[in-house]
């Protein structure tokens, strides 16, 4: 009986310690804690305090300040040009991502074939995007200038009455800047949603024309579930980008004529380094960074249902 009992015994903690060996440990915490900290320090603690100052009236030099509760809030709820530089990001920021998306999609669509030239047309359309911002707004600027090569070569091939003041032109300025940021970037979409593209084996493509599917049914039925993961990061990219867009607008018009194309982004540079505004601008920055975290978070959201879905 004693013999028997140890045996089971024994056999229990031979299987308690093979699961323990098979069971992977756990890395330690304390490993991460060196990039908390550093983390911490260059990121969170300044955002903390940044946050607290759009709770004052600081200048940005002085350093006696005065903590004065919701006013800065209050004043931009109260103040028409940051309610239209709100209304101007959020409308760049769609513009740009259904626009971008669209144009780098059927790019995408387009090199994804057996044609000899597709890797130079890869490279070509990528081009754009591994300029930096600023290079590219300043070229466009001397592009679309009144005297620029765009209103010359309408004189040139006799369409003198199409010459515009593109970036003069309040009602023409905002989508000059959605014109800019899209030939720059639609390369980019186009190298994630090719990526995706890549993935989807051919036999698919072949199975489906096999039983009669047009390419509109087979993008539709075949290729969109399976671009969901790269819809997702592209509309991802595009809508944040957008909202913080501040490189492009302020090298193309500044944010005028006027207020004419003044996002939140030039908007917090105008009211704390030209107008001194500190407390004002961080309480913008505060905004600006509310609208970025209800955007992403509520189109990760969405987005991340219908892959499942898709899936």
């Amino acid at each position: 009986m004693t013999t028997e009992l140890h045996d089971r015994l024994s056999g229990r903690t031979t299987v308690a310690v093979r699961s323990r060996r098979r069971r992977p440990a756990a890395p330690p915490w304390w490993f991460m804690l060196p990039a908390l900290l550093l983390f911490a320090f260059v990121v969170l603690v300044p955002s903390a305090r940044g946050v607290y100052y759009a709770f004052t009236d600081w200048d940005g030099l002085d350093p006696a300040f005065a903590f004065i509760g919701l006013d800065n809030f209050t004043a931009i709820a109260d103040d028409p040009d940051a309610l239209q530089a709100i209304w101007h990001t959020l409308l760049i920021a769609v513009a740009i991502t259904i626009i971008q998306n669209g144009i780098g999609l059927l790019l995408a669509l387009g090199v994804n074939t057996m044609i000899k030239s597709r890797n130079f047309l890869r490279a070509l359309l990528f081009a754009p995007a591994v300029v930096t911002p600023i290079v590219t707004a300043y070229l466009w600027r001397n592009l679309l200038g009144p005297d620029g090569a765009v209103n010359s070569l309408l004189s040139a091939v006799g369409l003198d009455s199409w010459r515009q003041n593109w970036l003069g032109d309040p009602d023409l300025a905002l989508w000059m800047i959605v014109l800019v940021v899209v030939w720059q970037f639609a390369g980019y979409s186009m190298v994630i949603f090719l990526a995706g593209l890549q993935s989807v084996p051919r036999e698919i493509y072949e199975a489906a024309a096999i039983d009669g599917s047009g390419p509109v049914r087979r993008f539709w039925s075949i290729v969109r579930p399976l671009l969901a993961p790269a819809i997702t990061i592209n509309l991802m990219l595009s809508i944040i980008g957008g909202i913080k867009l501040f490189d492009q607008v302020y090298a193309l018009t500044g944010g005028g004529p006027g207020h004419a194309t003044d996002t939140i982004s030039t908007l917090i540079y105008k009211d704390a380094f030209t107008l001194g505004e500190f407390g004002y601008s961080i309480a913008l920055a505060v905004v600006l960074t509310a609208i970025v975290a209800v955007a992403s978070a509520g189109q990760y959201a969405v987005l991340s249902r219908n892959e499942k879905a898709a899936s």
